[in-house]
């Protein structure tokens, strides 16, 4: 049996990621599907987009779960609701920024992650000192292009990733580069030739394959996250969310 590993968006706005996007994944070993969630923002660009994202991430998890699915991947770079969704799952559940941060923080002394826009970096540093590797990280840069412009200029965005990288590289003591949102999704090839290029050669790391292969991973070792550090929530009274049931 193939692993099957869903990607949750936590926006509602359609195609801005797809099943084409992430065909290249998919293996005879590896099923991926992927979904939205109906109700929260149109992007995250800010600790206010997150929040309002969680409840319905939230479902889709406790969903996925109930389907059969046997890891889930968080697609966004604030890892939005993160947490919660481990208190109420048992499969295994990664955020992206979580994962690549470590990976990258492995793979290198130093690392920089480049990101959308400056709304961003108070949240991106925060979560690095939150899973412990804000001493590796050697800057956070921005490129100045929202959520939902990314796809009107491919070639401006490549160009625009790729100086900060190499700024990142030569100034910054980087010696590996984090796409810091997931929408960067297929930029990685570009940036690191064009390091290369520069005899600047690093890993460059793209958060949504590297994560989507992480999450098969630990179905294939058999891990989760450990419950005595995210327990299942008591049962209580909510009002005003309608969640699935989840096991308890």
């Amino acid at each position: 049996m193939p692993v099957h590993v869903r990607i949750i968006t936590p926006i509602v706005t359609e195609g801005v990621r797809t099943l084409e996007d992430i065909e290249s994944l998919q293996s005879d070993d590896l099923r991926i599907s992927q979904t939205l969630i109906d109700i929260g923002p149109a992007s995250i660009e800010s600790e206010f987009d997150e929040a309002l994202s969680v409840p319905g991430l939230l479902a889709r998890a406790i969903e996925a779960e109930q389907e059969g699915v046997d890891a889930l991947v968080i697609d966004c770079m604030g890892d939005p609701g993160l947490k919660p969704a481990r208190e109420v799952l048992s499969i295994p559940i990664l955020g992206p920024s979580e994962t690549c941060m470590h990976i990258a923080a492995m793979l290198a002394g130093r690392f920089s992650l480049i990101t959308v826009l400056e709304s961003v970096r108070p949240m991106i540093s925060n979560l690095a000192k939150v899973y412990g590797v804000s001493e590796k990280m050697a800057s956070i840069r921005v490129v100045n292009i929202p959520v939902l412009e990314i796809d009107t200029d491919p070639a401006h965005l490549n160009a625009a990733l790729a100086n900060q990288a190499a700024e990142a590289v030569e100034h910054d003591g980087a010696g590996a580069i984090v796409l810091g949102c997931t929408g960067f999704f297929g930029c990685a090839e570009f940036i690191a030739a064009d390091l290369t290029a520069r005899g600047l050669s690093v890993p460059v790391i793209d958060p949504i394959p590297t994560t989507v292969l992480a999450a098969a991973a630990l179905v294939r070792a058999g891990l989760s996250h450990s419950k005595r550090t995210y327990p299942t929530p008591p049962r209580k009274p909510v009002k005003g969310f309608s969640l699935p049931e989840f096991r308890r």
